[in-house]
């Protein structure tokens, strides 16, 4: 940690690892509302409360911020879930012929 404060590189790697989480989210989002519907967003949203708790537990300026990234990255993909399920009824990606939709209940 003292390189990375001595050297100006910690808002660097606070930097790409943000940009390397909110990436690895997409999929994430895609899969889960694939296998799961929308019925998971509350797993985003405890996983999303339990990062906020342990970025305030946490001394480490390094992984505090890393931990707060990924939990509003949690809480955005809350929305994303929603928004992947209007996709896939728009036909933008694939359904999951193994799952009920709610549109083919109308």
């Amino acid at each position: 940690m003292d390189f990375l404060q001595e050297h100006h590189l910690l808002g660097l790697i606070i930097g790409i690892s943000t940009f390397l989480i909110i990436g690895i989210f997409h999929p994430i989002v895609i899969k889960a509302e694939y296998h799961f519907g929308t019925r998971c967003w509350w797993w985003f949203l405890v996983a999303g409360i339990v990062m906020i708790v342990l970025t305030l537990l946490i001394d480490n300026v390094l992984v505090s911020a890393l931990l707060g990234v990924t939990g509003f990255s949690c809480f955005w993909s809350i929305l994303e879930v929603f928004h992947q399920e209007r996709r896939v009824k728009r036909g933008w990606f694939p359904r999951n012929p193994k799952r009920k939709y709610p549109w083919d209940e109308e």
